[in-house]
């Protein structure tokens, strides 16, 4: 059987952190997160790694494969290079709390700042929405949670816009953004929050390098079919004369 080389950081959030090396037997079909269980079942018990359902399809066992954002159980062992180390680490954007396993708390803190779907018509039963609208925000529908691309994004990974007590210095990261072009563009909803956009999620942190949708692995255009179109809206609102004039002479936002 073939053997692959392995180095986990170990370590909690106050303490030392280390690279410990293992030696794994790798069979077909091997992911990662099999290799990080066969670590876990053989030589390392106390080894601390999230996960749930090891289909892609819950996010939890984002990590860092040889220094790339990764779900472990969707990066194929024999995807990867194993004449050389595997190198697997916790996500660098959140704090650690033990080993593999990070506190992504702050996304939620997040979640909760965004105002809901507030429908137009409180009768749900005449609603007719056509199939392009459909279409538009079913891809948004799409994300897992797994705060890959909050990970990859360079505004919050090397910048650390994260201080919830100071909104113009926050930025609410790709995840949210996905969140709010839904919401702002669902034709049924009618809350305004534009200037949420500009002034708490600060879109304008962006500058669409896409490396959220580089790690997406759910395939989702964040930045082309999110964040740009959110950047637009915010210009036209905000910045536009015409269409501030406009709005001033029709009254409306």
């Amino acid at each position: 059987m073939t053997q692959a080389h392995f180095i986990v950081q170990r370590g909690q959030a106050e303490g030392e952190q280390t690279m410990v090396d293992y030696t794994v037997d790798v069979g077909a079909g091997m992911v990662v997160l099999d290799a990080i269980h066969q670590i876990q079942a053989t030589q390392a018990p106390d080894l601390a790694v999230r996960w749930n359902c090891k289909a892609a399809k819950c996010g939890s066992c984002s990590a860092e494969v040889n220094g790339k954002p990764a779900l472990m159980c969707k990066t194929r062992l024999d995807d990867l290079d194993l004449t050389k180390p595997v190198e697997v680490r916790p996500m660098k954007t959140f704090p650690q709390l033990k080993d593999l396993v990070t506190d992504v708390g702050w996304n939620y803190e997040i979640n909760k700042l965004i105002k809901p779907f507030k429908p137009t018509n409180e009768n749900t039963d005449e609603w007719v929405v056509m199939q392009e609208d459909i279409e538009r925000a079913r891809e948004f529908r799409k994300c897992i949670e797994c705060f890959m691309c909050q990970n990859a994004c360079h505004v919050l990974r090397n910048h650390d816009k994260k201080d919830l007590t100071h909104r113009e210095a926050l930025f609410a990261g790709p995840r949210f953004m996905i969140r709010l072009a839904g919401l702002e563009m669902h034709p049924m909803d009618g809350e305004d929050r534009m200037r949420f956009v500009k002034d708490e999620a600060n879109v304008g942190y962006c500058n669409i390098t896409k490396c959220c949708t580089e790690v997406c692995p759910e395939e989702i255009k964040i930045t082309d079919n999110a964040i740009i179109p959110l950047k637009e809206r915010v210009i036209d609102r905000f910045y536009d004369p015409i269409a501030m004039l406009l709005g001033t002479l029709t009254g409306r936002k």
